[in-house]
């Protein structure tokens, strides 16, 4: 048998050498043009580059040769043409169009014409196509037609491909499930994850080969075939035309042969089929046969033997494990922290474990045959029959009641005692089961002293404690407890306020109603921590200020809990109100008095510029005359005079320098004009440019307004010359909306803001006149990145 499966296997391997070996021993003649004659006798030599992918291309290790249809094409037409021809090999696509890029390769076989593609190569007529099949199981195997395929039959294909691009566009239908692999396709419809699955004809030819994949079979085609043409470089076009005359010299029957050759699926040897395999179980089936006739006299003559051996053993093993299983039972019984007692029907004790002992005080065995009076005195004869029928005839629950026992040391223990009837070997016994209940009573004592001592404390609040609680499962809030300060702090008694349709949300003010709604609601869907301060109305309706805080936690049963304080914060409210209306009147104050200043800046320096001024040019048109009345009649005088006209020019600059920094004029020319003339006075004085962006036309400002802008600018410019070290400042100023934004960007060495001086009196300053003026002030910085000043002013 060995024999016959390597004559077919070498038989197989053999087949396509010997067919293709007769198929190239005649190529057909290809007629060529003159021109491409001549062409191609200067060359001769061309590189051929192949994708290695079975059964297109293989590479035998061991012979050192190439093989494959794309292989047995382009040598019948290098036979047919007379090339000599190089053959380079890549793993891919892409290393074979490098290659290409690089020169290193003329032309390649089986390649499939793409957009992409066209603009490397110059593609021939297909000369061969590779369907793309649809796979299934060969039991109950009929036609397939995709678009009658329900949503809930899975199709295999590989991904991403541009076949499951065509299925996914033409059938909507299709339940696609990508693989990375043909291979997985296949071994999802053997394990019945996939119905079909959909393969290329040739990766189909080559698994189809392997035994695993022998019960499936081809049902169907997707109608999308893959077109195999010789791409050749786009330089040679001559090329293009020598291997299309060669394709078409090529006749259909050799290419026919090639693709049943190498691509059509093979189906499985004759070692590998159902009618071999079923043949020779039976041969060795009759092998079996035979043998099992001849030993089994003797399985006879030892069955006897075996099965009395294992009914021993058996039986052994039985008793072994009734025996470990009582001792357990008795370990266990005598281990247990819970006192035991068999109690007969007349109240004395048949059994008693160790912990009952301990428990009592009584010696080993010293329990046994006393009646259970001399341990619970109250446990009379008449109770305890009764406790003994209503044991005996019940089908509830066990009896369980607490009580005190007496100790042998004449103290008392007490124990929570359960009953329970048990009838044993033609007998009945009442078990009684003592647990010491000290502990538990002392912790019971104890939190009744916390909870009385939490009442005691949360009585003393001077406010409301709560505890709202959420079960997740239902979903549903409520108020398991509510101090009894709530009647002081807003009227209403604990119960009334924990009343679902009450609660705390309707203590609060109906103006601040939506607020509080928010943030409770935000705190209880997040499960965090919630703080809110407003007012509350009591039961007379009187209006308080409350401050609410409330922590979460989670129990061990998964409810969530909010423990939390309503404290009345009406008075320190008041006084932060009063506070508040108490800075408002300062910064009024403020605002008025620089408005004051302002106006009188305005008074005084319009007075020095006209008072002043007026004097000091009718006392430079005197010292005029004077030189020209007496000059002449002393040198001295005459240069005296000169001096003295020197002084005024100085005084009428000292006059218009004053006035400017009381009230500069260019404010009346607009904000726009005030800024820029301004910003060329910093740049004449510290020699820092100064880039400038206004508006055209600037709105209207009123006077306090403009003059507010003005003090601010120049107080930036101061910090800036002081502090900044800067090399270049921006000023803008410009409209968003219905308000006006001075900025002032310096990229100076900027500063911490967090560390800035509490007295810097400059930005305090500019704070509170943005304020008078009803805008808002933003400042950045960041030390070695400059500062950066943003003033917004609104124009209503």
């Amino acid at each position: 048998m060995k024999l016959l499966r390597c004559l077919l296997l070498i038989g197989c391997f053999c087949l396509p050498l010997i067919t293709g070996a007769a198929s190239a021993a005649a190529p057909a003649q290809v007629v060529l043009e003159p021109a491409q004659q001549q062409w191609l006798e200067q060359h001769r030599s061309l590189r051929v580059g192949l994708v290695l992918q079975a059964p297109f291309a293989q590479f035998d290790r061991r012979l050192q040769q190439l093989y494959g249809v794309n292989v047995e094409l382009m040598n019948w037409l290098g036979r047919s043409l007379g090339l000599d021809l190089t053959w380079r090999n890549f793993p891919d696509q892409a290393a074979l169009e490098h290659a290409l890029l690089a020169g290193e390769v003329d032309l390649a076989p089986g390649l499939t014409q793409t957009p992409a593609s066209l603009r490397l190569w110059l593609f021939s007529d297909p000369y061969m196509r590779v369907p793309q099949l649809i796979v299934g199981p060969r039991t109950g195997a009929v036609a397939v037609d995709l678009e009658k395929l329900a949503s809930t039959d899975r199709v295999a294909v590989r991904m991403p491909s541009t076949v499951a691009d065509y299925l996914r566009a033409t059938y909507t239908n299709l339940n696609l499930q990508g693989v990375p692999q043909e291979r997985q396709a296949l071994q999802l419809v053997l394990s019945e994850q996939a119905r079909f699955a959909v393969v290329d004809e040739a990766q189909l030819s080559r698994l189809s080969r392997e035994s695993e994949f022998s019960e499936l079979v081809v049902v169907g085609d997707i109608g999308l075939p893959q077109l195999l043409r010789v791409g050749s470089r786009r330089d040679w076009p001559e090329l293009a035309g020598i291997v299309e005359r060669g394709l078409q010299a090529v006749p259909p029957k050799d290419l026919e042969q090639l693709h049943q050759r190498w691509l059509e699926p093979k189906y499985p040897r004759l070692s590998e089929s159902p009618g071999f395999w079923q043949n020779l179980g039976l041969l060795l089936a009759a092998l079996l046969l035979s043998c099992v006739a001849i030993v089994i006299w003797q399985r006879r003559q030892l069955h006897q033997l075996e099965h009395s051996l294992l009914a021993t053993r058996d039986t052994l093993a039985q008793r072994q494990a009734r025996e470990e299983a009582l001792r357990l039972s008795q370990f266990s019984i005598d281990q247990s922290t819970v006192g035991i007692l068999w109690v007969n029907w007349d109240s004395h004790v048949r059994y008693a474990n160790r912990a009952a002992e301990s428990m009592l005080g009584y010696a080993s065995g010293a329990l046994i045959d006393r009646p259970l009076i001399d341990f619970e005195p109250t446990l009379h004869m008449d109770r305890w029959l009764d406790l003994w029928k209503r044991a005996r005839t019940s089908d509830e629950a066990p009896q369980h009641f607490e009580t005190r026992c007496l100790r042998a040391d004449g103290s008392l223990l007490p124990v929570d005692v359960s009953l329970s009837f048990l009838r044993f070997r033609d007998a009945e016994y009442l078990v009684v089961f003592l647990a010491d209940v000290t502990e538990r009573r002392r912790a019971l004592a104890a939190l009744r002293e916390s909870e009385a001592r939490l009442k005691g404390i949360a009585g003393n609040v001077p406010g409301l404690v709560f505890r709202l609680e959420r079960n997740p499962a239902e979903g549903e809030l409520e108020f398991p407890y509510i101090s009894e300060g709530s009647e002081a702090l807003v009227g209403y008694p604990p119960a009334a306020l924990q009343h679902p349709d009450m609660g705390l949300r309707n203590l609060v003010h109906p103006d601040d109603r939506a607020e509080y709604h928010r943030v409770q609601d935000l705190a209880l869907a997040t499960d965090s921590d919630w703080s809110w301060q407003g007012r509350i109305l009591t039961r007379q309706g009187e209006q308080r200020w409350a401050d609410i805080k409330a922590s979460t936690r989670t129990l061990v049963d998964g409810r969530v809990v909010w423990d939390g304080v309503v404290w009345d914060i009406s008075q320190s409210k008041r006084v932060e109100l009063e506070l508040a209306r108490s800075q408002e009147q300062l910064r009024e104050l403020s605002a008025h008095l620089e408005s004051v200043r302002e106006e009188e800046k305005a008074r005084i320096a319009r007075e020095v510029h006209d008072e002043l001024g007026q004097m000091l040019t009718v006392l430079k048109l005197e010292t005029s005359m004077c030189e020209l009345a007496y000059a002449e009649l002393d040198p001295g005088l005459n240069e005296r005079l000169g001096s003295m006209k020197r002084l005024i020019a100085q005084l009428f600059q000292l006059v218009r320098d004053v006035a400017t920094a009381l009230r500069p004029p260019i404010l009346d020319a607009g904000i726009a004009s005030a800024i820029e003339w301004q910003a060329r006075r910093f740049e004449a004085r510290t020699q820092i440019p100064c880039l400038v962006q206004v508006l055209e036309n600037p709105p209207p400002l009123s006077d306090a307004k403009a003059i507010g802008l003005f003090r601010i600018l120049q107080e930036a410019l101061t910090n800036v010359m002081r502090h900044a070290q800067a090399h270049t400042v921006q000023i803008s100023l410009s409209l968003d909306g219905q308000t006006l934004r001075l900025t002032v960007i310096d990229d100076g060495a900027g500063f911490v803001l967090e560390q800035s001086r509490p007295c810097s009196f400059g930005l305090v300053g500019m704070r509170e006149r943005v304020l008078m003026l009803g805008g808002s002030m933003t400042l950045e910085s960041e030390p070695g990145e400059g500062t950066s000043l943003s003033v917004a002013i609104p124009l209503d």
